[in-house]
């Protein structure tokens, strides 16, 4: 049986949802917290497929295209705009490590952390 993909958006608001159980499949262990998706994770349905189509084609724009069946022109834009929404997920989690270590080693406040935090992903939305 083929498993849905986790959904990276609420139905409801568009928010970014966040996973908060794992359950293993083999021993029924449960772990469960406030868990952040890995970029690719939090791609859509779309792009997500559109990744693994490239990923299969090592890359090979013309496959790709022949894969898709579209122009050349469109598959480079599709992949391109697929690339870029990446590219603002990886921006906001490397600034998310970075406030955290810089948290951790007390170069600055909880509130500070908080205040950054929070503009930062204001900005993605």
């Amino acid at each position: 049986m083929t498993k849905a993909a986790a959904p990276s958006r609420c139905p409801s608001c568009g928010g970014v949802l966040n996973p908060v159980k794992y359950i293993c499949s083999d021993c029924g262990t449960e772990v469960s917290g406030d868990f952040s998706m890995c970029p690719l994770c939090s791609l859509d349905a779309d792009n997500r497929a559109l990744l693994e189509l490239f990923l299969f084609a090592r890359g090979n724009l013309k496959a790709v295209q022949r894969m898709l069946g579209v122009s050349y022109p469109t598959a480079r834009t599709r992949i391109e705009e697929m690339f870029n929404v990446l590219e603002n997920r990886t921006e906001t989690w490397d600034t998310s490590i970075s406030v955290l270590e810089q948290l951790h080693r007390g170069e600055i406040s909880v509130e500070d952390a908080i205040d950054t935090l929070s503009e930062k992903f204001q900005e993605k939305k």
